[in-house]
């Protein structure tokens, strides 16, 4: 699987032909917007929506768009934050990871969160955090598995949602 950087055309645009990718896979997560409450209508997720939510993220400091691919194929997207807002946190953060519904349960998202993990021990980083929300068992489960364990219970920052806090030490390969 190759892992690479959202670029955006000069104008500050998704491509069309991303774009169309990217909405079908948020489109067919409607259950996790319908939790999350980050579109209007999980039913009708719209390019231009998608458009602007991924423009959101990046305009946050140390936030990073990735795409995952395979054999050519859009199969998952990754939004990592550099830092947490709270000075106090010094781990990087997943703050979203997502894999093409048609693909799913086929070890992409294990790839995926392994290639984040590798590109945050190349970079030094101890360990890293992510949130899941009340209510999301499957990607509870999903990140235990991986070896994340729950270390606090709060709301999120950015819309006071209830959610887990899980947190996974890097090692550095030989254990450390």
């Amino acid at each position: 699987m190759l892992l690479t950087p959202l670029r955006l055309s000069p104008d500050r645009d998704i491509p069309a032909a991303l774009l169309t990718e990217l909405t079908a896979l948020y489109a067919a997560h409607r259950e996790f917007h319908a939790l999350s409450g980050d579109f209007p209508d999980p039913d009708d997720i719209r390019p231009e929506q998608v458009a602007a939510a991924l423009a959101d993220e990046l305009a946050q400091p140390g936030v990073e768009v990735l795409l995952g691919r395979s054999a050519g194929r859009l199969v998952g997207v990754v939004i990592t934050l550099a830092r947490h807002p709270d000075p106090a946190d010094p781990d990087p953060w997943i703050g979203l990871l997502m894999v093409d519904a048609d693909r799913q349960r086929q070890g992409h998202g294990r790839e995926l969160a392994r290639l984040v993990e590798d590109r945050f021990r190349a970079g030094s980083r101890q360990a890293v955090r992510l949130a899941v929300l009340d209510g999301n068992d499957r990607a509870l489960a999903f990140w235990t598995a991986l070896g994340y364990e729950v270390i606090d219970h709060r709301s999120d920052r950015l819309r006071g949602r209830p959610c887990s806090v899980l947190r996974k030490v890097l090692s550095d390969g030989r254990g450390r």
